[in-house]
């Protein structure tokens, strides 16, 4: 096995020397080779810019439009709880396996973003 990838590392040294040197060709045979792979960088970046300007940017756009819908659709069904319970969201049920934490964050007891409102607080005991 390690005879194998040996030989097979030497084969790829020797093609990598001998890439690096112009084997019997003219320096316009060179200079039409460079020419042509700067061509086909400048053609590759122009797809690749367009790409990014027609289908990543919109595509971005709507991702963020169809969140903030289906957001607002949430905070308008937690609203509706809220008018039928009398300005209250109803009782969550607490679940021995939900928050336990064994020790502390460096910031406190609760997660980095709690959020009152929609996260149930961590009972200090």
């Amino acid at each position: 096995m390690f005879r194998v990838a040996a030989s097979s590392v030497r084969i790829a040294a020797k093609g990598v020397r001998g890439a690096a040197t112009v084997s019997g060709g003219s320096a316009n045979e060179f200079k039409a080779l460079r020419d042509a792979t700067k061509a086909h960088a400048a053609e590759t970046s122009d797809l690749w810019r367009k790409i990014s300007f027609y289908v990543c940017v919109p595509g971005a756009i709507v991702g963020a439009l169809w969140v903030k819908q289906v957001e607002d659709e949430h905070h308008h069904h937690l609203q509706h709880l809220k008018e039928e319970n009398g300005g209250e969201l109803p009782e969550r049920p607490i679940y021995p396996y939900m928050n336990i934490r064994n020790r502390p964050f460096p910031w406190g007891n609760q997660a980095l973003f709690f959020n009152p409102e929609v996260n149930i607080p961590v009972s200090e005991e």
